[in-house]
């Protein structure tokens, strides 16, 4: 079984401002978690949460500046990628989630599925202050 979290989240914002928040390693860290990310295929980098002990390798896949940023994620005990794909129109910038590979509906599926919208939110507040 290969299971995907997917979710849409919709901000007010220019479509530059969210692929920065997106790829900025320091605003990247004010809604997931501390890491090293630079938007370069091939780029090896690691999300670090020390309060959780816990450590994501990735590797960025594919980088199409401002539409479109996929990433290995694999840690906790799963191997996934993450692409992002962005739009804008009408002055609302669209954003897409898929985290795809996922074996079984598990704790770290479902995990994924609130951590991920529980990070829109804070991606929203941090869209708004900068």
């Amino acid at each position: 079984m290969n299971l995907t979290v997917s979710q849409d989240f919709n901000f007010k914002s220019p479509i530059e401002k969210v692929w920065l928040a997106l790829t900025d390693a320091n605003t990247l860290a004010r809604w997931v978690m501390a890491n090293n990310i630079k938007p370069v295929v091939g780029h090896k980098f690691q999300f670090r949460n020390e309060q959780w002990n816990l450590i994501i390798d990735s590797e960025v896949l594919e980088v199409e500046e401002p539409y479109k940023l996929s990433y290995t994620w694999v840690g906790g005990g799963i191997n996934t990628t993450v692409t992002w794909t962005l739009k804008h129109e009408d002055g609302t910038t669209y954003l897409n989630l898929e985290q795809t590979g996922f074996e079984k509906e598990d704790q770290a599926f479902n995990g994924a599925k609130y951590g991920w919208a529980k990070m829109g939110e804070d991606l929203n507040k941090v869209l708004e202050e900068l």
